[in-house]
């Protein structure tokens, strides 16, 4: 052997609790997100059975109240965040040629912060109540402490999304240098396939949005924990404040979770309709033009706080102007499919009904951005219609098309297509069954986050067609949960290239090895894979000659420092200093073990790879 370091191998749970490879942290942050996405629905489906009829008395108050904000609060950052995680994980190094990210540690790290804060977020539903501030957490609602009381639920907010986010930060940082440094010879930035790129403005994004929500939310945990005074009006701080920075953040969140998801319509309709991309540069300006626009839209959100008619009037352009590179995108999508061999698979069906679906979605938003209109619109449901299409018709059905597409990469099990089909009609029919009766439930003046209304009104045909869809989507996801428990118990026996790809990640086996690529590939065009097909080669041609690959080792560490940072939260909730103590003590001392304990790694030579007859 060339190289004395041992491998270290786990088997069982352990090598999962300990893994640093790109791959299964990919598949850690797909359970996790689902477990999330199940526990959001159900409370979603919590909300719309209190909203079957009028004067209905099941969920009511507070109870109502804590439905919403968790229902809204899981979705997006413990549902929806960690399943483009995933995919980025899984997909990313891949695309790009690299055996794995640039910090496999961090990025470890960064999962097992993110699931502890999703876990305290929810253990707040059994120690003394959940958030019911709404999911925004607007002040003074979210700021209200009473010493007396036995409520932290709010708390649990701050907290949970604080551990959470910072797993998020240092997510998109690592997968902002993986990018940038790890892409195979010839990967130039105007070959990287489209998810690639989105996955690299989205990183962006993360990185400069995140700090933020982080700065807000350590302000409202001054206020809550420590008396302080950044939005108690009587002390002399201002709520506003904190819609600006929860926007100023928030606003760019919509974006962090979209662009990946137009990311995987690109990869999914160029597939299917066995063409390239139409006008994938202009896409891949276009994204970072939606990426940077993002930034200057967020006081749409808040045209009723009263900051006058100049400052209404710039954020309601430049949200109008955001329409114009989401347009490109559209047309683009339409023309890769026009004239295109195309396969209705399961994944390119959820593909091309994203595409009118989200437009609905856009049209609203432009509507929302006329300050005038936005004062009639603001608070009703026509705000909760417009957020889910661009949200559940968009992002949900992106990533419903990229888990059909990426599931035998990821599992070396093909779903199965008749099932497939079963879930996408029944959540397809079930979502525009529930949300498009609120438009009109809003424009006849049904506000939000009410948790009964009159009858007589008008507004019972809508609420009852409303939760009758709600319903379909939960048999959609049934009908989802029956396929994936199927296919589990089948051989692992996809082929490597199962679509006819045309991109790096279909040139290795399914599932892929642990090193990925064998050899480095040689990227000779855009859609390098279909290249070589179209040269008459059977595989890629590689850029280096077959050598010793480099692993990182297996570590716990990651996971130890999370639960530290989780028992210190809890420690900071309840004034229990000791306890906050001993979870920065373990924190500190997996610093200290990171720090001076030299992990090598270990190495795979050239004779075990041979070995194990994997091609490349």
């Amino acid at each position: 052997m060339a190289h004395s370091h041992k491998a270290k191998h786990y088997t069982g749970l352990m090598d999962w609790l300990t893994t640093v490879d790109h791959k299964k942290i990919g598949i850690l942050y797909l359970i996790a997100g689902g477990l999330f996405f199940l526990m959001g629905g159900v409370e979603a489906i919590l909300i719309r059975i209190q909203l079957l009829y009028p004067d209905n008395k099941i969920f009511i108050g507070d109870t109502f109240n804590a439905l919403t904000t968790m229902h809204g609060t899981t979705m997006i950052f413990f549902a929806a965040m960690p399943i483009i995680f995933a995919f980025m994980n899984a997909v990313v190094p891949l695309q790009i040629g690299a055996r794995d990210v640039a910090f496999p540690f961090v990025n470890a790290l960064g999962f097992w912060l993110f699931f502890f804060g999703g876990v305290m977020l929810n253990t707040s539903w059994f120690l003394g109540g959940a958030p019911a501030a709404g999911w925004t957490a607007y002040v003074p609602l979210a700021g209200i402490v009473d010493s007396t009381s036995s409520y932290h639920g709010v708390d649990f907010y701050v907290l949970g999304l604080q551990i959470a986010g910072l797993g998020t930060l240092i997510g998109g940082i690592n997968f902002l240098v993986t990018i940038i440094n790890m892409r195979a010879p010839g990967m130039t930035y105007m070959r990287m396939p489209l998810f690639t790129w989105t996955a690299f403005i989205t990183s962006a994004l993360i990185l400069f949005a995140f700090p933020a929500i982080t700065v807000g939310l350590v302000e409202l945990m001054f206020d809550r924990l420590f008396g302080g005074a950044f939005f108690e009006v009587s002390k002399g701080g201002n709520p506003v404040l904190w819609e600006h920075l929860f926007w100023i953040f928030g606003h760019p969140e919509v974006y962090i979770l979209i662009l990946p998801a137009f990311g995987i319509i690109s990869e999914i309709v160029s597939t299917f309709s066995k063409k390239r991309l139409f006008g994938y540069s202009s896409m891949v300006f276009a994204t970072a033009l939606i990426g940077f626009l993002g930034f200057m839209v967020w006081v749409h959100h808040m045209f009723t706080t009263g900051i006058g008619p100049v400052g209404n009037a710039i954020f309601a352009v430049a949200t109008m102007a955001i329409a114009i590179p989401t347009g490109v995108k559209i047309f683009n999508w339409l023309f890769t499919l026009w004239g295109g061999q195309i396969t209705f698979s399961t994944a390119n069906i959820f593909a091309t009904a994203f595409i009118p679906t989200f437009v609905m979605g856009g049209t609203t938003g432009v509507m929302l951005a006329v300050p005038a209109a936005d004062f009639q619109y603001h608070d009703t449901y026509f705000v909760v219609a417009h957020f889910h299409y661009v949200i559940v018709g968009g992002l949900v059905l992106g990533l419903f098309a990229g888990a059909y597409y990426w599931w035998p990469k990821m599992f070396g099990r093909l779903l199965n297509e008749t099932l497939g089909k079963i879930h996408f009609w029944t959540f397809f029919i079930g979502f525009h069954l529930t949300f498009f009766p609120q438009h009109f439930l809003g424009l006849m003046g049904m506000p939000r986050r009410v948790f009964t209304y009159q009858p007589g009104v008008g507004l019972e045909e809508g609420n009852f067609i409303s939760t009758i869809g709600a319903f379909l989507m939960g048999i959609g996801m049934i009908v989802f949960l029956i396929n994936i428990i199927a296919t589990s118990r089948l051989p692992q026996n996809a082929p490597a290239d199962p679509w006819d790809g045309r991109t790096l990640e279909w040139a290795i086996p399914s599932p892929p090895p642990e090193y990925n690529f064998k050899q480095t590939p040689l990227v000779r065009g855009l859609d390098p894979l279909w290249k070589e097909k179209m040269a008459g080669n059977k595989e890629m041609t590689p850029a280096e000659p077959i050598g010793s690959i480099h692993m990182p080792s297996p570590s716990i560490l990651p996971l130890i420092f999370s639960i530290g940072f989780f028992i210190a939260g809890f420690g900071f909730m309840y004034h229990t200093y000791s306890v906050s103590a001993v979870g920065m003590g373990i924190m500190l001392l997996t610093m200290f073990l990171r720090s001076v304990y030299d992990d090598h790694g270990y190495h795979i030579e050239p004779e075990e790879l041979n070995d194990k007859g994997v091609k490349a």
